[in-house]
């Protein structure tokens, strides 16, 4: 064998030891984060505690609009009180006083329920913030470990879709096999979950 042909099959042994090699390093997972997401327990906890803290909200509201919804009936009984023609002059002025301080606290009230209404805004949006966060972070733990112990390079997030709302992954083939981690992750995830919450969502199952 001469020295040409031996280049020429040492050029295809590194070509196919290339290639190889390549494939090993691309070795790819895919997970539905959506899935995993919906399905931990932690995320309809948050959910639950959400709920309940936008229904504290709202009743604490709903009390202020009552408030206000009482000192604007007042001042409009003030205000026709003004006109009677039986009231004295000195009588007439003690109605008047009274009735700007009615307004003014009427519009302090109204001032009070938008402030609350900017408020409660502002708070469930960082509650809800903080707890997606943290539910994130448990369920990325849990994929790279899965990723490192399987010797994954890269995992795809299959419910993933970009700035037009069109999926990321528009094709895999790993979906639904031994490369896809969302069943394994969901599982893992809800490995401890308590059994308060494991009863919950039985009891919501049809």
């Amino acid at each position: 064998m001469n020295s040409n042909v031996m280049k020429r099959l040492a050029g295809i042994a590194a070509a196919l030891m290339f290639a190889v090699a390549a494939q090993a390093q691309s070795k790819m997972a895919v997970v539905d984060l959506k899935k995993v997401f919906d399905g931990y327990w932690r995320t309809k906890q948050a959910d639950t505690q959400l709920k309940e803290r936008a229904g504290d909200l709202e009743k604490a509201r709903n009390g202020m609009v009552e408030d206000y919804k009482k000192a604007n009936e007042d001042f409009k009984k003030m205000l026709d009180g003004l006109n009677d023609p039986a009231a004295s002059a000195e009588e007439k002025d003690k109605r008047k006083k009274d009735a700007e301080k009615k307004q003014l606290e009427v519009r302090e009230l109204e001032q009070s329920i938008r402030t609350f209404d900017d408020n409660s805004r502002k708070t469930i949006v960082e509650m809800q913030k903080r707890m997606r966060e943290s539910v994130l972070r448990d369920i990325r733990g849990v994929v790279e470990e899965k990723a490192k112990v399987a010797g994954y390079q890269a995992v795809l997030d299959t419910a993933a879709e970009s700035i037009n709302q069109t999926p990321v992954v528009v094709y895999t083939s790993l979906l639904g096999g031994s490369d896809d981690l969302s069943d394994g992750v969901l599982k893992a995830l809800n490995a401890n979950a308590p059994a308060d919450a494991v009863k919950k969502d039985e009891e919501k199952k049809p």
